[in-house]
């Protein structure tokens, strides 16, 4: 692997270790040794003082290991490799309302239980956009687009195909996901290598309880506010609305959202949904009566929708995604 920025295997100051109580960190399962730092230099826009980075376990309330990262400074992906790999990838993208990111609940967690499938998954780690980045809104997109890149520049390294590369996003990782996925050929940052010249534009979608619609009323306020300010125009709300700039050339989506979600309204999977539909991309939703917001894979176990991760596993292979 030649592409700058790219080092097998190093720790990079991770950070993931911290902070857990006795009790969970003897049971839990040790986070991958391999990262892949996005950028050779500084990230784009960066501020004169970078943000001082944070990890923090929120196990005494949690009840397992449950870390967030804020002031992200150095975006990387950690890499987890299946045992026996069959070849697909996906950017797995957390949320955290634009204020943190939740590295093991919608994170690591996940990437576990796509390696039981055998697909390959890169957990992001994403600036946010309220530490001073220029300009605040395009550091998240700027990562999910070099993160899709690297992946497909090293993908023989990987061992995944270059074709076979999706997306999965929670929440606000969720919008960063959709935007991602309609503002994929967008020149968010200026090219810095060869890895540049990869396609940024994910195979498939799989989108979580997502932010999508920044505009009121079913705008989540949190991330709104933290990736638009306090009191944005409507043409700002609107071109930060993923929904509004679906076309024939977005991925084929998988979305799931529950009814009760009382921080992000359904009608924010449902405006996605109709504009996919109204662009004829293929898509599949599931929509379960309970759930609530943030439930990942571990808070939704013994309900209907803790059989998300099946049921997109099974609509990638209907796609040729998941191969056996």
């Amino acid at each position: 692997m030649t592409d700058a920025g790219f080092h097998r295997r190093t720790m990079l100051g991770l950070g993931l270790t911290a902070a857990a109580t006795p009790a969970v960190a003897a049971i839990a399962p040790a986070d991958p040794g391999e990262i892949v730092p996005l950028w050779p230099r500084l990230p784009p826009g960066a501020p004169a003082v970078l943000p001082r980075e944070e990890v923090r376990d929120r196990a005494a309330t949690s009840g397992f290991r449950d870390r967030i990262v804020t002031g992200v400074a150095r975006p990387l992906m950690t890499v987890f490799r299946p045992a026996r790999p069959n070849g697909a990838a996906v950017l797995v993208i957390p949320g955290g309302a634009y204020v943190r990111v939740v590295i093991d609940k919608e994170g690591f967690e996940t990437a576990r239980r796509l390696n039981a499938a055998g697909v390959t998954a890169f957990v992001l780690r994403y600036r946010l956009p309220g530490d001073r980045w220029t300009p605040r809104t395009a550091a998240p997109l700027q990562d999910a687009q070099r993160a899709m890149r690297l992946i497909r520049s090293n993908a023989a390294a990987f061992g995944v195909d270059p074709a076979r590369v999706a997306v999965m996003g929670f929440s606000a990782g969720g919008h960063v996901a959709a935007t991602l996925c309609t503002r994929r050929a967008e020149a968010a940052y200026p090219p810095l290598d060869a890895a540049d010249g990869q396609d940024a534009r994910p195979d498939l979608a799989c989108l979580m309880y997502p932010v999508i619609d920044m505009s009121p009323p079913h705008a989540h306020r949190g991330s709104r506010e933290a990736l638009l300010g306090s009191a944005p125009a409507p043409d700002a709300e609107a071109a930060a609305s993923p929904h509004r700039h679906v076309n024939a050339r977005t991925p084929p989506t998988f979305l799931v959202h529950a009814m009760d979600d009382d921080s992000v309204p359904v009608a924010n999977s449902l405006a996605y949904l109709a504009a996919l539909r109204a662009a004829r991309v293929p898509a599949e939703a599931h929509l379960f009566e309970e759930g609530g917001h943030g439930f990942g894979i571990r808070l939704i176990q013994g309900r209907p929708a803790a059989a998300w991760p099946d049921l997109f596993l099974a609509w990638a292979a209907r796609k040729g995604f998941v191969k056996s």
